[in-house]
């Protein structure tokens, strides 16, 4: 029996493998945790949509990927930052800029998950999962 330790690093690598095959939609195990990381990429626009697939489990989260006009990948990059190994919190005042300020941070904060500019908003640091652009 083999479980995933790692279930956002495994969400990313999904999506990345996906985009590099030209898929339409990649299939992930849901999760709470990875509905609110799809969520904020749905709002964001780095995804077209996403569809909750019951399959008499855990559920599936089925995301429709989304490409340009030349066929790339809308999401350039995806990196892990806080792994199981190693966590990265940050406070409000130091939260981190990616592309300077073109680019996402998603964190895990007391009031969910939010991106980098929804927490300085709110004025409450996290811990950093993922930096996208």
């Amino acid at each position: 029996m083999s479980g995933i330790t790692d279930p956002v690093s495994d969400y990313l690598t999904r999506i990345r493998n996906g985009q590099q095959a030209g898929r339409k939609y990649v299939d992930i195990p849901a999760s709470k945790q990875k509905r609110a990381i799809t969520q904020i990429l749905l709002d964001k626009g780095y995804i077209r949509s996403y569809l909750n697939v019951d399959d008499g489990k855990q559920g599936l989260i089925r995301v429709r990927l989304k490409y340009d006009v030349q066929g790339e990948p809308v999401i350039r990059m995806m990196k892990r930052v806080s792994t199981p190994g190693l966590r990265r919190y940050t406070g409000a005042h130091e939260l981190p800029r990616v592309m300077n300020g073109l680019g996402i941070a998603i964190l895990s904060t007391s009031r969910g998950m939010m991106t980098d500019k929804e927490a300085r908003k709110a004025h409450i640091g996290g811990e950093v999962l993922a930096y996208l652009y």
